[in-house]
């Protein structure tokens, strides 16, 4: 007997629930057999169970007078075969069938045997709380894999999902309930099964490396080319190719292609784009499997207006969703942090902004970039209208400091609002535990980069007047009033009528409406942390 069935027994005894071991050898009912099985602590669920689990099967059915929930004394009901129906289609959202004990529950699903049909009752009970929390939460907790991901999926417990099941007439329409009520799940879901058929098909042909390609060149590789952009939908079945020569309409097909894979849609198959290209569609799938798996972790209601921030799309969105349908209203690049530098994916709330904001040097900031600044030139920090405060807010001279006998530094290093400001004219501020946010930058020309992972984890957006305008919509600040506080140069706190939610995320695959399927690069190195979590 494994540990937990012991302490499961020694839990049933403690509460005087103990019953004749021996009507298990004579049970004429179903729900009699599930009784001695239950209270004997010989539980065979096919696997080992903690003891929450084991407890909370003990006392849902013990609640219910042992009643069998899958199964009755003439054999396995249509709800217990739908549910085994179910569990072998669970590839279709991306779970692996494998996880949920088919073997155990066939070779009892045809059994008449009360014995047999009360294990069967218990095992399809709890691989259906497994099933359910897998389809409406993920199948893994994500802070236990990345300490970067913030973010607790939320959803009913196993009794509950059980209990609905239960009462479900038809179980296949209620697990559609149980699963991510949204049209970006399903949407992915579509396209799983789409990759998947062009996988049965053989996939798509490689595209061999070589020299960039631009528009109007001729190179042996076009037709080659010209077959993979049209297996994944960005080249039309009636494109005619013209020999091996790069067209206006094989141009128009790689910016798509671009497109949907973050890269500047120039036509021009470079490095960045061959690479992509290059991708295998088995990594494909696994990506929309991995992003499936995403998407259970996330909230359906992401709120009325919301901001959303893709870190491996590198874009900031404002949503608005109004009578069921959701409308993107702004959208803007962003820059996120440096792989070393990983901004969290986490979700809180946006509660003010601030115009001409200072920047409070963070101590990590201050101690491995400054501190040896102001040993090599103690007037370092002068250049970058950086003052140095005591705790007090009192400003000390750096120049009166040896920082050759510095260690860390003691006080606050506070930029002054300005152009050269770190933070720019604008910050959002949504409080967390990162003490990470969005806002402006000096640095304008990073954001015509295609790759945008240049900061220490905040979140810096191109064009935050028109964010501003767009979130302080409806308060009195006109397009024309930001621009004249930031002119005045005098900080200034905007507090935000209706709080905004704020979710960070990373996703490197998605479906848009129009039935396009996107892929990033996985730069933080998520994906493969995932991938083995889940044994992919």
């Amino acid at each position: 007997m494994t540990r937990s069935a012991k302490l499961f027994l020694a839990i049933i005894v403690m509460f005087g629930l103990t019953t004749q071991l021996a009507r298990a050898a004579g049970n004429e009912s179903v729900a009699s057999a599930i009784e001695a099985f239950i209270t004997s602590g010989q539980i065979n669920l096919g696997k080992d169970r903690t003891d929450e689990r084991l407890f909370q099967m003990f006392t849902y059915y013990q609640d219910r007078n042992f009643k069998p929930i899958w199964t009755r004394d003439s054999g396995a009901k249509t709800k217990g075969r739908k549910l085994l129906e179910a569990l072998k289609a669970a590839d279709e959202h991306g779970l692996n069938p494998a996880n949920y004990s088919l073997e155990d529950i066939e070779d009892r699903i045809d059994s008449k045997n009360p014995e047999v049909l009360a294990e069967l009752d218990l095992l399809l009970s709890d691989i259906f709380a497994d099933y359910s929390r897998d389809l409406s939460k993920g199948r893994i907790k994500p802070s236990s894999i990345n300490r970067d991901l913030a973010i607790q999926p939320h959803g009913p417990g196993p009794l509950f999902l059980i209990d609905g099941a239960e009462q479900a007439e038809d179980l296949l329409p209620y697990l559609k309930t149980v699963q991510p009520q949204t049209p970006r799940y399903d949407r992915l879901k579509v396209k799983l099964a789409d990759y998947r058929k062009i996988a049965a098909a053989g996939g798509w042909p490689l595209v061999p490396t070589g020299k960039t390609l631009k528009p109007g060149d001729s190179d042996p590789r076009v037709p080659v080319l010209a077959r993979m952009l049209e297996i994944v939908g960005d080249l039309p079945g009636s494109y005619v190719p013209a020999g091996t020569l790069y067209d206006d309409e094989l141009v128009a097909a790689v910016k798509r292609f671009q497109l949907r894979h973050g890269r500047n849609d120039d036509g021009v198959i470079g490095p960045s784009t061959l690479k992509a290209i290059q991708v295998p569609i088995d990594k494909r799938i696994q990506q929309i499997v991995l992003n499936l798996e995403r998407r259970r972790w996330m909230k359906d209601d992401l709120g009325k207006r919301y901001v959303f921030v893709n870190q491996a799309d590198q874009v900031l969105k404002v949503v608005d969703e109004k009578n069921g349908k959701e409308k993107t209203v702004h959208t803007a690049r962003v820059v996120v942090g440096k792989p070393y530098h990983r901004t969290p994916v986490f979700s809180n709330t946006m509660k003010y902004i601030v115009i001409n904001p200072y920047w409070n040097v963070p101590s990590s900031i201050a101690n491995n970039e400054y501190l040896p600044k102001l040993r090599r030139n103690p007037g370092a920090l002068a250049r970058e209208n950086i003052r140095l405060l005591t705790t007090g807010g009192q400003q000390v001279n750096p120049l009166s400091i040896d920082w050759s006998t510095v260690r860390r530094i003691p006080y606050r290093l506070r930029q002054d609002t300005g152009a050269r400001n770190a933070l720019g004219r604008i910050k959002f501020m949504f409080p967390n535990k990162f003490n990470v946010y969005i806002h402006d930058t000096p640095s304008k020309s990073l954001f015509a980069r295609e790759s945008r992972y240049f900061s220490h984890g905040c979140m810096r957006v191109q064009n935050p007047e028109q964010l501003a305008s767009t979130l302080l919509a409806g308060q009195g600040w006109s397009p024309n009033k930001i621009a004249s506080q930031i002119a005045s140069g005098k900080r200034r706190i905007v507090n935000l009528k209706k709080h905004i939610p704020v979710h960070v995320t990373y996703l490197t695959s998605w479906a848009n409406k129009d039935g396009s399927v996107h892929f990033r690069d996985d730069i933080y190195g998520r994906d493969k942390i995932l991938a083995k979590a889940l044994g992919l």
